[in-house]
Parts: C-alpha cells; sequence; structure tokens
C-alpha cells in the first residue's frame, strides 16, 4: 500500500536523477579533458601554478552553484515527500480504516518511513557521489573541501541530511495534521538547522588546533579584509596550509592585548605614505606590522576531513532518530 501511494513520487526521482547524472557525466568528463589540456601547457611539474589556477577559475562558480542545488535536494525531499506522508492521511481521515485493520500503528509508520527515507537516501547519495566524482580534480586543485556549501555537498553527509530532513517532514506533517503548513515548516525548519550546523556545530565537533600567525605587512596583505562595522581591529580571509580556519582574533600586540582601536583606525584612514608598499592594504600594512601584532588562530587540519563527514552524519542520524522516536510515540498515545 505504502508503495502505491509512493510510486507517482518515486518516478519523478528517478526521472530527476537521470537527469541529474546525465549533466554531471557530462561536466565530469568535460573537468577531466580541460585538467589534461592544462596540464600539457606546463613548464614542469613544479611549475604549474598559474595553469591550474585557470583551470579552477573555469569551474569554480559552475561546482559552487552545483553543490547549493545539491544542498537543497534533500530539504525537497523533506517537502514533498516526507510532509505530506502521514500528514496527507490524517488531513484526508483515510488513517482509520488503515488503524482498523491488524497491521499496528507504529508499523504503518515505520514502513513509510523506511520506504520513503531509503528512496531519498539513495536519490541523495547518488546525486552526490556524481557530483564528487565530477568535481574531484577541481577539489584537489582548489584544496577548500571544507568550504561550508561544498563539505556539505560531497561524499556522506548529503545522505544524512536526507534521512533527516525526510522523518523532519513526516514528524511535522504527524504534529500539523495538515499537509500545506507541514510542508511549508519543514523547509523552514531544514534551512535553519542547515545553517546552524555549519557555522555554529561544525568548527566544534573535534578540538581545534592553535597557533600564532604574525602579521607582517605580507600576512596582512593576504587577508580578505581588514576592520568591521564596530571598529575592532579585526584581520578576516586568513588561511593555514591544508586546513580550515575556524577562528582568527584580533589583531593582538606582544603583550597579548587586543591592538588599540585607535591606533588600528590611524593606520587604517591616515597611514604614513612609505612610497614603497606593495599589496592590496599598502601603507595601511606597513603601518600595522610596526606595532609588531599577530593573530591567534584556531584550525582543523584537512586530514581530519573524513572525521568531520563521519561526525555530522551520525549527528543529522541521530537527530532523525530521535524524531523517529517522538513520532512513534506520539502516534500511539493519540486515540485517532
Amino acid at each position: 500500500m505504502t508503495w502505491r501511494q509512493f510510486r507517482g513520487q518515486a518516478l519523478v526521482g528517478v526521472v530527476t536523477l537521470a537527469l541529474i547524472a546525465a549533466y554531471l557525466l557530462h561536466l565530469g568528463f568535460d573537468i577531466r579533458q580541460s585538467y589534461d589540456d592544462y596540464r600539457a601547457q606546463c613548464a614542469g611539474p613544479a611549475d604549474c601554478g598559474p595553469q591550474l589556477g585557470r583551470f579552477t577559475a573555469d569551474y569554480e562558480n559552475t561546482l559552487l552553484y552545483l553543490a547549493a542545488l545539491l544542498g537543497l535536494v534533500p530539504g525537497l525531499a523533506g517537502m514533498f515527500w516526507g510532509a505530506p506522508l502521514v500528514a496527507r492521511e490524517l488531513e484526508a481521515g483515510t488513517q482509520r480504516l488503515v488503524w482498523s485493520q491488524s497491521v499496528t500503528r507504529r508499523r504503518w509508520l515505520a514502513v513509510k518511513l523506511a520506504l520513503v527515507g531509503v528512496a531519498g537516501m539513495v536519490l541523495t547519495g547518488a546525486a552526490s557521489l556524481l557530483l564528487t566524482w565530477a568535481a574531484s580534480p577541481v577539489d584537489r586543485v582548489a584544496d577548500n573541501r571544507f568550504s561550508t556549501i561544498l563539505f556539505g555537498a560531497r561524499n556522506l553527509t548529503p545522505v544524512a541530511y536526507a534521512a533527516f530532513a525526510l522523518v523532519l517532514g513526516t514528524i511535522i506533517g504527524l504534529l500539523v495534521r495538515r499537509t500545506v503548513p507541514a510542508m511549508a515548516l519543514t523547509i523552514v525548519t531544514f534551512v535553519v538547522v542547515q545553517f546552524l550546523v555549519p557555522n555554529v556545530l561544525r568548527p566544534h565537533l573535534l578540538p581545534p588546533e592553535h597557533r600564532t600567525l604574525p602579521m607582517t605587512a605580507q600576512a596582512i596583505n593576504q587577508a580578505r579584509s581588514l576592520g568591521s562595522i564596530t571598529g575592532a581591529p579585526v584581520v578576516k580571509g586568513l588561511t593555514v596550509p591544508d586546513a580550515w580556519v575556524t577562528d582568527v582574533s584580533e589583531l593582538l600586540t606582544t603583550t597579548g592585548e587586543p591592538l588599540d582601536e585607535e591606533v588600528f583606525d590611524g593606520c587604517f584612514t591616515d597611514a604614513p605614505e612609505t612610497g614603497t608598499a606593495e599589496g592590496p592594504y599598502g601603507d595601511t600594512a606597513v603601518c600595522l606590522a610596526r606595532h609588531d601584532v599577530h593573530v591567534a588562530i584556531a584550525y582543523q587540519p584537512d586530514s581530519r576531513y573524513w572525521s568531520f563527514q563521519w561526525l555530522e552524519s551520525a549527528l543529522y542520524l541521530l537527530l532523525a532518530g530521535l524524531l523517529a522516536g517522538v513520532g512513534f510515540r506520539r502516534l500511539q498515545r493519540r486515540p485517532s
């Protein structure tokens, strides 16, 4: 019965996956051909930086958009597959007929969750596998696997996202008992969770490593931006080789105290002209470097990538299990 009710959505999922697969296979072969072409232009194995830089630039935006779209797939599955799964039955009152048969309520819900959950995980996992394969040459060169959007669109985590989204939608439908409101609440809740986990929880899944980075003029010129709307002496966009930077302190003096904001503003707005300064921040970088400042950096080495993949996947599966438990308990206690 569950399959008969779900086969229309399953057909849509198969067609969608076929279209995604066709495009990603084409893209993957195109990326590999382009990679070989750029490597052929290199003067030597150690002199390929400009060519590989152009290679990543050619595909960076395309892969970013694809990762963002794949990130929506679990949420859409939870919205269109999970939310109506029980809410539609309760809204129409057809659950009364089902519950009067020999099948228990918990088994009825378990079968629905199992069938739709596995279908959603297979769909999302296959799309993730294809995107991971297609983008692998660019990922190796760019070395930004911990990027917020890219991390959630590669390897294991999308499968766990799908499991969570489908259970979330089903349980919201069970509680709300109306299909359209349940669909809206599902996608909103999923988006909120997907914002909070990478920005609040993910950096702390494992204790970070720490290091002190002297802020020379060259180091400051490598930053993405200086300052903030509050006037704090901050440097943004610093990197550590082969690592994901999770936190950067304010500019600190030799005593460990934050650099005085007036000193920072003076260098930022009225730095002495040297005539020899280079880089995007020029004399400002030279002025700040003269104060012998440094920053304290917290980071996660790239070698922990798979640990983070497993830990975050386990977190989402745990949330899915807890939600399913709430649903079974609620279903058993509801008289009709």
